[in-house]
């Protein structure tokens, strides 16, 4: 055992040494570290030796770290070596590395952002296949905007319950009169057309239920979409692990999404339980569903800029353009969550059809709190989801605060010493964000018209991809702790949540 133990400490030694040595570290790493950044202790410290011109001495504290590490292996067993080890190593012994193990630390932390973090994903790719693959994911995330458009519209134009069966495979559409009286009387068993649409046409009838059968069946097609040039792709080697883990994931919420989405539409085809109540879906699963569409959507957009820009913009910046993204950046995270919270309140406005009553601004009904804001009736959480009045004021508030803030932050970057780019992406956010504010009193004032609804949802999701091009903008040059075990653990517990909620919704059919 002390022979195995001076040779991992002698391998620990070189390792250090020359990690010290930024050119030959980077190399070496590369070399000899898989994409989850697991690594042979014995590989590259052989690598080191035999490319080093640097022999400097060691600090007997951290030949104590490799006599321990070792002594935990049984002999002749290969030492694995995580490189985050690194940062603990800082933290202990920094006193008797001094500034050698701050410039291992700095490297450790880039090797680890290059084999976990969006460097992966184009590993060995040409130019031309990193842009076919972007190609291919931004057109998806477009589909998957425009199903959030068309399913705003279906909503609008109250559609959203013409259809009152669903298989996953897809509906067959009627194509004779016989067809089409069996849909229509299928409809007409539904409470909504009992309660609102009792005089409805059979052309009346086509007219929604093309709306909602437009709206699945181009989910289905967008399906297609993703799989089949996805399998090309990773049949031609495009597609690693790293980048696979990551589309198999979205291809699950995606699968999921319809799920959630026929959830959402069984609520509306049950009876109301007061009389005087209209038919309509939850608002909860109505703001899952978007919710879960804005997260697809998310998800689509923020791969498809890692593979355009693989590499941190602030990977080559200075000192001071990184503390001065940083301090951006710590301020644009919990607005971007704000921006997500205040749409996740517009589905509730949308699913309670809040926007059309209190149609004044900035007042609702001659006060800034509307006196209907508490009903009693309703539970404190009830309340804050489930009376029209409160849901609007929150939402007006929220928004408010978002433009509010939008504006300070905009002013805070443009006088900071962040990236040119980053100051572009925050102008387009002002931009966006006033044009969404303004959109958003136009459609209240006008009774929610389809056309302008519609416009304002849309308008919802630009918002959200300006920030997430913001934000994508200002990845730091290094993964931090959280985002090392977000790029290691996230997938697969996203993907057992995922599993978990299609599994809750289809026992809640």
């Amino acid at each position: 055992m002390s022979k195995n133990v001076g040779h991992i400490a002698g391998l620990l030694k070189d390792f250090v040494n020359l990690a010290c040595r930024k050119d030959v570290f980077f190399a070496t790493v590369r070399e000899n570290c898989n994409t989850n950044g697991f690594c042979g202790l014995h590989s590259i410290s052989k690598s080191f030796v035999t490319s080093s011109r640097h022999q400097a001495g060691i600090p007997p504290g951290l030949l104590m770290k490799a006599e321990t590490l070792a002594a935990s292996k049984r002999p002749g067993q290969e030492v694995p070596f995580r490189l985050k080890d690194l940062f603990r190593w800082k933290s202990s012994i920094a006193p008797s590395l001094g500034n050698s193990i701050e410039s291992t630390s700095n490297s450790a932390g880039q090797i680890l952002t290059s084999a976990l973090g969006s460097v992966a994903f184009t590993r060995e790719l040409s130019t031309g296949a990193k842009q076919q693959l972007a190609w291919w994911l931004g057109g998806t995330a477009a589909w998957v905007y425009s199903m959030v458009v068309l399913g705003g519209v279906t909503r609008l134009t109250r559609s959203g319950l013409s259809m009152t069966e669903w298989k996953f495979t897809g509906e067959r559409p009627p194509l004779t009169a016989e067809d089409w009286r069996l849909q229509f009387d299928l409809y007409m068993a539904s409470p909504e057309f009992k309660r609102l649409h009792s005089k409805m046409t059979m052309e009346e009838f086509k007219f929604i239920f093309w709306m909602e059968y437009a709206h699945r069946m181009w989910g289905r097609v967008l399906g297609l979409a993703f799989l089949l040039p996805g399998s090309y792709f990773l049949a031609r080697g495009f597609i690693n692990p790293s980048l696979g883990k990551r589309l198999g994931l979205l291809f699950l919420m995606g699968g999921t999404q319809g799920l959630v989405g026929w959830w959402m539409v069984r609520s509306g085809l049950q009876e109301p339980d007061k009389q005087w109540e209209t038919p309509r879906v939850s608002p909860y699963r109505l703001a899952a569903h978007l919710v879960s569409a804005f997260t697809i959507y998310s998800g689509l957009v923020w791969t498809t800029l890692d593979i355009v820009y693989p590499k941190p913009l602030l990977a080559a910046a200075d000192a001071t353009t990184q503390l001065a993204a940083k301090s951006v950046r710590s301020k644009l995270l919990p607005l971007a969550a704000l921006v997500a919270v205040t749409a996740s309140s517009g589905a509730f406005v949308a699913g309670l059809d809040a926007g059309r009553a209190y149609n004044t601004f900035p007042l609702m009904s001659g006060r800034w709190v509307p006196e209907e804001y508490w009903d009693t009736s309703l539970t404190t959480f009830r309340n804050f989801f489930e009376n029209t009045a409160a849901v609007q004021f929150h939402h007006r508030v929220l928004a408010t605060l978002t433009a509010t803030s939008v504006a300070v932050l905009w002013h805070v970057v443009r006088s900071s010493a962040v990236p040119h780019r980053v100051k572009l992406c925050m102008d387009v956010v002002l931009g966006v964000t006033a044009v969404q504010f303004t959109l958003g009193i136009w459609t209240l004032l006008s009774y929610v018209p389809v056309h302008l609804g519609s416009a304002h949802q849309a308008n919802a999701l630009n918002l959200f991809t300006a920030m997430l091009v913001t934000l994508h903008a200002l990845r730091p040059a290094e993964m931090g702790p959280i985002s090392l075990a977000l790029a290691r653990y996230g997938t697969p517990a996203a993907a057992l949540a995922v599993l978990g909620v299609g599994l809750a919704v289809t026992t809640n059919y």
